[in-house]
Formats: C-alpha cells, sequence, structure tokens
C-alpha cells in the first residue's frame, strides 16, 4: 500500500508558487495497477519522485509498505562513473546479490563493451537500456512508470515487453502518462492529476472519460 497524508507539494517558479498536489490524502492499494494521467506540466513525474522517495513534499507524508522501485524513464544513475560500476550501488540499495545482478544486466543491456565507459558518454537510447535493464534484475512489489517503456529497437523492444510482462505477474504498475492507449493496456484502475488536485478512480475507463472531458 502506498498512502499520501495531506500531501503538499509546491515549487517557485519565476516568482510565484506552482503547485502540484494541494494537500492530497489518498491510497494506491496492493493488487491494483494505477494509471495517473494529466496534462504536461501537471506535476506527474513529480508525483512518482514523491512516492519514489527521491523527492519530498513541501508538507504532509507518504507511507509505504511495499518494495518500490524508481521511476522508469528517469535516470538515477551517476554519470561520472561506468555503467558497470553503477549498477553495484542500485543491487545493494535493494538487498540483492551484486553479482546476479551484474550477469543479468550485462547479458539483457547488450550494451557490451560500453559497460565500462562513463554512463555521461552514453546515448540517450544506452542510458535508457541501461536503467531498464537495471530495473528489471530487481524484483519490486509496485513498478513506477514514467510514460514509455520501450526502449531500443524493434528486437529490444520485444524483449523489453517480454521482461515487463513477466514482472506483472507479482507486482503492481503505477504508471503517469497522457498516452491514454499506454495507461489502458497496462492499468486497471486511475487517476487525473489537475491543479494540484489527484482525482481517483476505481475503473480506468471512467478516468480516461474524466481526463477527456476536462481537455476538450
Amino acid at each position: 500500500m502506498i498512502e499520501f497524508q495531506n500531501v503538499y507539494k509546491r515549487f517557485r517558479l519565476g516568482g510565484q508558487n506552482k503547485i502540484v498536489l494541494d494537500h492530497v490524502s489518498t491510497v494506491f492499494e496492493r493488487g491494483h495497477s494505477y494509471g495517473v494521467l494529466g496534462v504536461n506540466g501537471a506535476g506527474k513525474s513529480t508525483m512518482l519522485k514523491l512516492i519514489a522517495g527521491t523527492m519530498m513534499p513541501t508538507s504532509g507524508k507518504i507511507r509505504r509498505d511495499v518494495k518500490i522501485s524508481w521511476p522508469l524513464g528517469l535516470s538515477l544513475m551517476n554519470p561520472l562513473m561506468t555503467g558497470r560500476n553503477n549498477i553495484p550501488f542500485a543491487a545493494r540499495a535493494y538487498g540483492q546479490d551484486v553479482r546476479e545482478v551484474l550477469d543479468f544486466v550485462e547479458d539483457f543491456s547488450e550494451l557490451g563493451d560500453y559497460l565500462d565507459v562513463p554512463i555521461g558518454t552514453y546515448s540517450s537510447g544506452m542510458s535508457a537500456k541501461l536503467g531498464f535493464a537495471v530495473s528489471m534484475a530487481i524484483q519490486f512489489d509496485v513498478y513506477l512508470i514514467d510514460e514509455a517503456t520501450a526502449v531500443g529497437d524493434a528486437r529490444f523492444i520485444k524483449r523489453c515487453e517480454a521482461a515487463f510482462s513477466a514482472r506483472r505477474a507479482f507486482a503492481d504498475v503505477l504508471m503517469v502518462s497522457h498516452q491514454v492507449g499506454t495507461i489502458k493496456s497496462f492499468c486497471d484502475r486511475g487517476a487525473v492529476l489537475v491543479d494540484g488536485r489527484l482525482m481517483m478512480f476505481n475503473d480506468i475507463d471512467h478516468a480516461i472519460d474524466v481526463y477527456n472531458r476536462l481537455n476538450r
């Protein structure tokens, strides 16, 4: 379970307050996958970072009693270090066997010798491959997904989809996107983030309908 307790998050931008979450209290229940819809700039990615714990709320609390991934699609690795040297930090942080994670990532990412050069020299596609491979090497209860899950060429995309489908057999998904089709394919429940409010729906189609009506 992930529980928001009166969560408030604001930024100071251009001399004005940008409110992302306006004292939100809600629960994301285990056994369900949630799709969070919102226009660009609504604060969807910020909300995922708050859930992951990589960003703190201005006030309020977020309770977690599940093992949560970092947001897939966002890189949390040190760009000055090599891919291979980054991997053990992630493995140890989540209590995983370093050797097993290294072996999985080396095989799955298909980066070859590039694992031994600094991540800062990677293309965006290479960085995405590495991040996705590390996330698939570690078993989480809830996977946080920021927009797209597929990276690389068509063959690698198929490998990603197969790996992610296997993880979804025992894990939930919390996905943010403005792509309705992607949300519907992964999620059974939904939420709409608008003007700092998070409207929750037990049916993903209801959430999509509200989102579409708000954005006509």
